[in-house]
This record gives C-alpha cells, structure tokens and sequence, in this order.
C-alpha cells in the first residue's frame, strides 16, 4: 500500500533553518581552506581538515533539519544511529578527499574536476545513506529521473564550491559563494525527495509517536557543535575573516621593512677605496709605487 509523506509538515521553517545552515557550514569551509593556502605546509593539513568538517556537517545538518519536517501520515518513523552518524562520517571524509586535493593541487584542471565529482558523489550518498537509516513499517522507492538529477546538482555544486575555495579570498566573496552552495544542497535534496514513494508492509495506522523532529533533535547536537568550534575558530583569527595574506615581519634595526629587499639579491659590503701600494727603499723611507 503507498503511504502518504508530506516534506513541509512545518511550512517553509525546516527549509529555511535547513539552507541557513548549509550557508554556514559552506562559509565557515571556505575561510579555513583559505587560511590553509596562508600558512606553512606543516599547518595546512589541520585547516583544511576543519574546513571538511565544517562543510560536511554543514551538509549534513541541513539534510537532517529538512527531514524533521517528514512525515508519513500512516505509520511512524525511527532513524538508526549508527547508519545516520555513518552517513556524517562519510560526508566529511568525502568533502575532506576534494578540499585536500585542492589545498594541495589547486583548484584548476584535472584536480577540481576530479575533486568535485568525488566530493559530490560523496554529498548524493550521504543523502541516500541517511535515507536507508529511517525505520519505519515500509520501503522507500526512487525515481531514478530525480536521483540522477540529485546526483548532477551535487557533483556541479561540489565543483563549485571546490573552485570558490582555492579561488574566492574576501570574507564577501566567501558568503556569496556559500549563499550559492546553500541554494544548490538544498535543491540538491528536495529533487531527490521529489521523487520518493512509500510502500507500507501492513496495516496503516495513524502516527501517533516517533515524530521525526523529536528523534533526530539528540541527533544533532553532535554536528552543531562541529559547527561552533569552527565558528569560534573563525571569530578568533581575523586573519580567516578577512582573507589577507599574513604580514611579512620587519627587521629589528630601523630602516627598511626585510620583504623590500629581494630574496634571491646578495647585499655587497661596501668597498674600500682604492690605495697604491707602498713599497720600502734602501734607506727604509716608504714610497709610494706608481705606474
């Protein structure tokens, strides 16, 4: 028997909290991948890979708030924990392979295309691994037009999210390119979901527990905190808010700040001023030689 699923069981709040939330994790992503490319090769790794978890839980936490507004009229719905955080797990892993990659190999060519289609095919799981953890009395079946279509938003978003990370620097530029991430995980889902059935096993009978929101509140605490570690790291290190490359120190003697003088030049001493030789007669007296 097909079950009856509304997306929206509270209007347009879990969409909006859900995109506010993929807009955060994108923004804060991005500054710490751009801190990465600003530091020695020895700290680069940490940056980038607290921008993959704030990126994947951003990701992650926005999937999760969309799905407290699931519902299915006729029975209710459970989430398995250990497949349901296996599918964070997976987000932040696959987000990290295309942030390292361009931290390391930059964001052109082979590199972004590689790293996008990776991290996006890792977003399109995500999201159907969290599907496959919901238990309820009944099946989930796609529409393989609209799984497609998710699967191309997610792998196009995920390229340029890549590209805006190796290439966007202001803290503006961060939040427009984290407005358009936002847009397209969220489409991303909701095309997905536009082509879900439910097929019920037994009887139907009205929903009168498991809301979803209450399940899946416990849930998500663990992300949301990723996500404020990483907002406290940004708000202190104005270094990530604004993008600038770090101040070369100066000398400690007055003059002239050490980045003036180019590396690959050798300061000359100063030379001495020419002097004949002088050379000692018979008698001891001291000429000078001339020429």
């Amino acid at each position: 028997m097909r079950g009856t699923i509304d997306g929206f069981s509270y209007g347009v709040v879990t969409p909006l909290v859900g995109y506010v939330m993929a807009c955060l994790g994108g923004a804060l992503g991005l500054r710490c991948t751009t801190r990465s490319l600003l530091v020695t090769r020895s700290w680069r790794p940490a940056w980038l890979a607290l921008g993959s978890t704030a990126i994947g839980s951003g990701i992650w936490t926005m999937h999760f708030i969309a799905m407290m507004g699931f519902s299915i009229d006729e029975t209710p719905i459970s989430f398995d924990k250990p497949m349901t955080y296996a599918s964070l797990g997976l987000a932040i892993v696959m987000v990290g392979v295309g942030i390292f990659m361009i931290g390391y190999r930059g964001a052109s060519g082979t590199s972004l295309v590689t790293g996008g289609t990776i991290t996006g095919l890792g977003v399109a799981s995500m999201h159907y691994l969290g599907m496959a953890g919901m238990r309820f009395d009944g099946e989930f079946t796609y529409d393989i037009t609209g799984v497609v279509a998710s699967v191309v938003i997610a792998v196009v978003a995920a390229t340029v999210a890549l590209w805006a990370a190796g290439h966007v620097r202001g803290w503006r530029g961060s939040i427009g390119a984290s407005l358009v991430m936002g847009l397209a995980v969220s489409g991303m889902h909701y095309t997905g979901m536009a082509g879900l059935t439910v097929h019920l096993h037994g009887t139907p009978a009205p929903a009168t527990s498991g809301s979803p929101a209450a399940v899946l509140a416990p849930i998500l605490v663990g992300p949301l905190a990723l996500l404020l570690l990483a907002a406290v790291v940004v708000m202190f290190d104005p270094l990530m808010v604004k993008g600038a490359p770090p101040r070369v120190p100066e000398e400690s003697k007055p003059g002239v700040p050490a980045a003036a003088v180019p590396s690959h030049q050798r300061v000359r001493p100063p030379q001495r001023p020419y002097r004949e030789p002088v050379h000692a007669d018979a008698h001891g007296s001291r000429t000078p030689q001339r020429h």
